[in-house]
C-alpha cells in the first residue's frame, strides 16, 4: 500500500563542513513542488544547491541543481521509492563548507539527509476510492443513508426524482461488501446505473 506524509519534516546533516538541510513534505504535483524549490531559493540565497526530487506518479522528478549528475535528485528519488510513498517531496539546501565530498560522499550526504527526515515523519496510508451510484425508492432512503453511514461511505450527492439517487464513494477494498448488502436489504428495488472507478 503506498503512503504520503501527514506533514512536512526537517533535518540538518553536517558533513565535512557543508550543511545539508532537508525537507520531506506531502506534494501532489510538480507545479507546488516548483513553487516549494523557488522559495527555498529565495530564503537561502547563500545556498551553493537547492537539490529535489519528487514522488508523484507521471509527474515525478529529481533535481541535481548543479551537483555532478546523479549525485542529489536520483539517490533522493531512491530513498522516496523505497519508502513505499507517493506524493512526497524531498528537498535538501546545501551550503557548501569548502571541503569537497567527492560523488560517493555526496550521494551518502543526500540519501541519508532525506532518509534521517523520514525517520521522522509520520505516514498516513494513501487509501483508493471507488465512486459508485445508485437509485431507491423513496421507501428505502434512510436503509440507503445509514448503510452508507455505516461503511463509512462519502456522499457526494443526493438528487430527488422519480427514485433517490444516491452518488458516493468509498474505499475499493469496501465497495463490493455494501453493494452485497444494499441488494440484500433492498430486495432487488436498488439499481446501479453505473459504476466508475475513481482517484483517491
Amino acid at each position: 500500500m503506498p503512503y504520503t506524509l501527514a506533514a512536512p519534516v526537517q533535518f540538518e546533516l553536517v558533513i565535512k563542513k557543508s550543511r545539508f538541510l532537508a525537507c520531506v513534505q506531502p506534494m501532489p504535483d510538480r507545479a507546488g513542488a516548483q513553487q516549494v524549490v523557488a522559495s527555498l531559493r529565495a530564503a537561502h540565497p547563500g545556498a551553493a544547491h537547492v537539490c529535489w526530487a519528487l514522488l508523484a506518479g507521471g509527474q515525478s522528478a529529481a533535481v541535481d541543481d548543479g551537483e555532478p549528475s546523479g549525485t542529489a535528485g536520483r539517490p533522493m528519488l531512491d530513498v522516496l521509492r523505497h519508502q513505499d510513498l507517493e506524493g512526497v517531496l524531498a528537498t535538501v539546501v546545501r551550503y557548501f563548507g569548502g571541503v569537497k565530498l567527492g560523488a560517493g560522499g555526496l550521494v551518502r550526504a543526500y540519501t541519508d539527509s532525506v532518509a534521517q527526515a523520514l525517520l521522522q515523519a509520520s505516514k498516513v496510508p494513501i487509501i483508493k476510492r471507488q465512486e459508485l451510484c445508485c437509485t431507491a425508492p423513496y421507501a428505502l432512503e434512510g436503509l440507503v443513508r445509514r448503510e452508507l453511514e455505516a461503511a463509512g461511505a462519502r456522499l457526494l450527492a443526493v438528487a430527488h426524482g422519480d427514485d433517490v439517487r444516491f452518488d458516493f464513494s468509498l474505499p475499493v477494498q469496501d465497495a463490493g461488501a455494501l453493494r452485497a448488502r444494499l441488494d440484500d436489504a433492498g430486495h432487488g428495488r436498488i439499481a446501479w446505473p453505473r459504476m466508475e472507478s475513481g482517484a483517491p
